[in-house]
């Protein structure tokens, strides 16, 4: 019986048009609360079921045809620096993904930055729901793990996802790069290369935003090494002279072969000693971005986890998911090895 139960059927009893019932079946927020469990009730009453391949053949159309504007989105930049979007190494990335997605499905951006000091999340809610904004995508955030408690009430009401990182509070869906893969994947290309002892050198706040998967993860993949030939992890903080003193002596004692990295300032403590890359020493860069365009090392997909960011939000509009009530679901994209100048080439 559930077959023959068609969405004219329920527009015909619900008094809506048949458009409003596919809108609402699909937990479309154009459609008011009250008139979509109205006829999510007369769809469970009378028995229908959608047809998975019809609804599958229905979004491969949709993708294939031009796609109409459907609404405005919000592109929250929560870099401490207002022009990041475009000035950063990394989140340009992230904003050139979410831009080309967005595109794609029909969706607009609106810009904003979190820090600004006329901003807080009263005044935010209020351009949102003036504007007919539905959702957020948060771009920049490297600092921490936490989002200003000023703009909490942004959190509860709207769907959000971040790009780079995993939010604690609260904890937001996010898409970024698998972090572990990414380093196990360096290590596995820096051994065909030949190198016997790769070093990890990380500023400790951004292995601490990351939950320390890149020491973790680099760590982990030495277990196969010599106990010789194992090279502890140097992190780093404060001003750059305490910096390259430390890295100095790190470098005196364990000698590594090839150094992997996220910060292009490395060549330059190296070229401070007298070693060139790669005559002396492999550099291997762990995100490949425009600070590091000649080196050799992972390319993130950060565009790639714009894009998913995109497709998560869009999800989320249409489950009317929002808010740190539902378990933060995680989209995680591989990363790809680039050759470059700054490792040996492969005998």
């Amino acid at each position: 019986m559930s077959s023959r139960v068609t969405m004219a059927r329920i527009a015909a009893e619900a008094g809506v048009s048949k458009n409003t019932v596919s809108l609402a079946l699909r937990g479309d927020r154009q459609v008011t609360t009250a008139t979509r469990e109205r006829i999510e009730k007369i769809a469970d009453r009378l028995g229908y079921q959608r047809n998975p391949l019809m609804s599958h053949l229905m979004a491969v159309l949709r993708q294939q045809s031009p796609v109409s504007y459907r609404c405005n989105l919000a592109l929250v930049n929560a870099h401490q620096d207002q022009h990041a979007f475009t000035n950063n190494n990394t989140v340009p990335a992230y904003v050139k993904g979410c831009q080309r997605r967005a595109k794609v499905r029909g969706y607009r951006f609106d810009e904003f930055w979190l820090h600004d000091p006329a901003l807080n999340g009263a005044r935010l809610d209020r351009i949102l729901r003036t504007r007919g904004i539905r959702g957020l995508i948060i771009n920049g955030l490297f600092g921490d793990q936490y989002l200003p408690e000023s703009f909490r009430e942004i959190w509860d009401r709207y769907p959000a996802v971040v790009t780079g990182v995993r939010t604690r509070d609260p904890a937001l869906p996010f898409a970024c790069v698998d972090h572990h893969e990414a380093v196990f994947d360096a290590m596995e290309n820096v051994r065909r290369l030949g190198y016997r002892r790769p070093g990890l050198v990380l500023l400790d706040r951004i292995d601490r935003l990351v939950d320390g998967r890149f020491s973790a993860a680099f760590n982990v993949s030495q277990s196969s090494i010599e106990a010789s030939e194992v090279v502890p992890v140097f992190t780093f903080g404060g001003e750059d002279i305490p910096r390259l003193a430390g890295f100095r002596q790190w470098m005196e004692k364990h000698r590594p072969d090839v150094i992997l990295t996220l910060h292009p300032n490395v060549r330059d403590w190296l070229a401070s000693m007298q070693l060139r890359s790669p005559e002396d020493i492999g550099l291997v860069a762990l995100e490949h971005h425009r600070g590091c365009v000649d080196w050799a090392g992972m390319d993130q997909h950060n565009d790639i986890a714009g894009e998913a960011a995109v497709d998560m939000v869009a999800t989320l509009m249409q489950t009317n998911e929002f808010g740190s009530s539902h378990p933060p679901r995680a989209t995680l994209i591989g990363a790809t090895w680039v050759d470059g100048t700054t490792v040996r080439k492969q005998t």
